[in-house]
C-alpha cells in the first residue's frame, strides 16, 4: 500500500472513482474527495514525500480545502424549489 501512494497515476485513477461515486450519489462530498486526489496527482507527481501519513494527512487538507471552497462557490445556488404564495385557481 505504500508504495501505491506514491505514484501519480494511482492519485489519478483515485480522483476519477471519487468523481463517478459523486454521479451516481450526488451529495457534493465525494467531489471534494475526487478535487483532493486530484490535486495530490500535482503534489505525488512533483515531490518526493515518501511517509504514507503525511501524503494521507496532505490528502486530508486537500479535500477539506476542496470542500470549502465547493460550498462558498455554489452556497448561492437554490434548491430549484419555489414557494407558491398564490393558489392559481382563485
Amino acid at each position: 500500500m505504500e508504495g501505491l501512494l506514491n505514484i501519480w497515476w494511482v492519485w489519478l485513477c483515485a480522483a476519477l472513482g471519487l468523481a463517478l461515486i459523486e454521479l451516481i450519489a450526488p451529495a457534493s462530498v465525494f467531489l471534494g474527495f475526487a478535487l483532493g486526489a486530484l490535486a495530490m496527482t500535482a503534489v505525488v507527481a512533483f515531490t518526493s514525500v515518501a511517509n504514507t501519513s503525511a501524503l494521507l494527512a496532505v490528502f486530508a487538507a486537500l479535500s477539506l480545502v476542496a470542500w470549502i471552497v465547493l460550498k462558498l462557490v455554489f452556497k448561492n445556488q437554490s434548491s430549484g424549489a419555489r414557494i407558491v404564495t398564490r393558489d392559481i385557481n382563485e
